[in-house]
């Protein structure tokens, strides 16, 4: 038998990179879940086999183009957030958690309350990945070099 250490358990900080694409990951799954219990609204799919696309009325081909392309975003990020240079990385983090936040409190108001759960997540998520970003560690904090700075 091993003799364990009864000591604090060990700990990992991820670096911002990470954390960044890791919120990501996770404001998609919220996305995905919210918009899948969704389908479950009555009418809902009598509505979308009608070609009606709530709450931008049809799903004109440059509906789904916009739609697609706003939700396109965030999953790109999970990957930019790993790959970009660490400046570039921070101001554009910062500025989609932004216009994401404000996409979806627009998008909450008379919300059914499953929805209205998955926004105030989604909300936290993105205030927290544009807290992430503002606080990026620099170059030597914590006694070694993470990221190469901000």
């Amino acid at each position: 038998m091993v003799a364990r250490s009864k000591g604090v358990l060990e700990d990992y900080r991820p670096p911002a990179k990470l954390q960044i694409g890791a919120l990501w990951a996770a404001l998609m799954f919220c996305y995905v879940y919210g918009d899948f219990f969704g389908l479950f609204m009555p009418n809902r799919l009598a509505g979308m086999n009608a070609g009606k696309f709530v709450p931008l009325g049809m799903a004109t081909p440059g509906v789904l183009l916009g739609v697609s392309a706003m939700m396109a975003v965030p999953s790109v990020m999970v990957f930019l957030s790993l790959v970009l240079p660490p400046q570039i990385n921070r101001w554009l983090n910062m500025g989609l958690g932004v216009v994401y936040a404000v996409i979806m409190l627009l998008t909450m108001p008379d919300s059914p309350p499953f929805y209205m759960f998955f926004g105030v997540v989604e909300v936290g998520l993105t205030l927290t990945i544009i807290w992430t970003a503002w606080t990026w560690p620099k170059s030597g904090s914590r006694g070694r070099v993470e990221d190469h700075g901000a």
